[in-house]
């Protein structure tokens, strides 16, 4: 990772084979503002092995590739979630996996998620629930941090190419699996979602145990963005974020002194006897706000695939008088163990 090495698109949508760890990471909500009805969530992630560096072969296992899905149903107050890992074959539509490298196109069988125009598109057909997603593009592309290279630990080499593309208009064909039968169909929702792009060589300082994060589309078109790196004893190593108002194309990053997310209300799984905090406090220079989980139990078992569990939910953003002015995706890793990556 280099500070001042701009982002070039279409090209930087695609993976980046030399980056130890990749992820293409959409989240939304369908249904209204005052109302939503359900979350939406979907990662792909790449991982260089580190191996079969002298092999010729197109098959060697020098990358992985990995996805998580999960919906929220607000109303029946479940949370369903699926996950798949396969190499990375290096063929296009090869049924083990593929990553373009040339735009944003990443699919494991029938899971992906594509770029096309101005839209992000995507198929994920999970065990209990299908999304057939239409991401489209309202905004500028909004680069992290210092355009797009953003600082991740007190060391310049704790960094990661980010950028983040908040406002998208979502539309998705939504269909649930009963216990038994055929998929029904939800028909066509509509609602709002935010897409993240990431790459790093080396992520996580050795002190960093997880981290906390939220990407909010606000009400009023704006976007925020905050992020807290944890030590083992749950003080705070490194912060950041952002913040951009709408009708504005930069957006105003945050200093790691800028930043403090606090914990307030907590919820403890049932499945891994993690305790998580559920509601936080959160100070930025965009203002002070409450961030609270609209469904505690969004908890994700991924031991399958990345070998993590983590809790990653549906939550409102609240103003200092109680009122909400946003709705995004609330991201907590580290409570169950120590997050390894890369």
């Amino acid at each position: 990772m280099r500070r001042g090495r701009a982002l070039v698109f279409p090209r930087d949508h695609g993976a980046h084979l030399g980056a130890s760890i990749e992820w293409w990471y959409a989240t939304g909500w369908l249904g209204t503002p005052e109302a939503p009805t359900h979350g939406v969530q979907l990662t792909f992630f790449r991982s260089a092995t580190g191996l079969a560096a002298g092999s010729k072969s197109r098959f060697a296992a020098r990358q992985l590739l990995f996805a998580h899905a999960a919906l929220t149903d607000l109303q029946q107050r479940r949370h369903l979630h699926d996950q798949r890992i396969a190499r990375w074959s290096g063929l296009a539509g090869a049924a083990s996996g593929h990553a373009s490298v040339n735009d944003g196109h990443v699919a494991l069988g029938n899971w992906w998620l594509k770029r096309e125009g101005s839209a992000w598109r995507a198929n994920i057909d999970a065990a209990d629930f299908r999304l057939v997603l239409a991401l489209q593009r309202t905004q500028a592309v909004l680069l992290q941090g210092d355009n797009g290279f953003s600082r991740k630990g007190p060391g310049e080499q704790q960094a990661s190419h980010y950028y983040s593309e908040p406002q998208l208009a979502m539309r998705c064909e939504l269909s649930l699996s009963p216990a038994s039968g055929p998929a029904r169909s939800q028909g066509t929702l509509q609602g709002r979602a935010w897409l993240d792009h990431e790459w790093s060589e080396q992520l996580l300082h050795p002190q960093a145990v997880g981290w906390d994060w939220i990407g909010i589309n606000l009400s009023d078109g704006a976007a925020l963005t905050v992020f807290v790196l944890r030590r083992a004893d749950g003080s705070a190593l490194w912060a950041g974020g952002s913040y951009r108002a709408v009708g504005v194309t930069e957006a105003t990053s945050f200093a790691a002194t800028q930043v403090q997310m606090q914990p307030q209300r907590r919820w403890r799984s049932p499945a891994s006897g993690a305790s998580y905090p559920v509601q936080w406090r959160v100070q930025c220079p965009a203002g002070e706000f409450t961030v609270h989980a609209l469904m505690d139990e969004q908890e994700l078992d991924s031991r399958q695939s990345t070998g993590t569990i983590y809790w990653e939910g549906l939550s409102e953003l609240l103003n200092r008088n109680g009122l909400r002015v946003g709705l995004g995706y609330l991201e907590m890793t580290g409570y169950s163990g120590p997050l390894r990556l890369g």
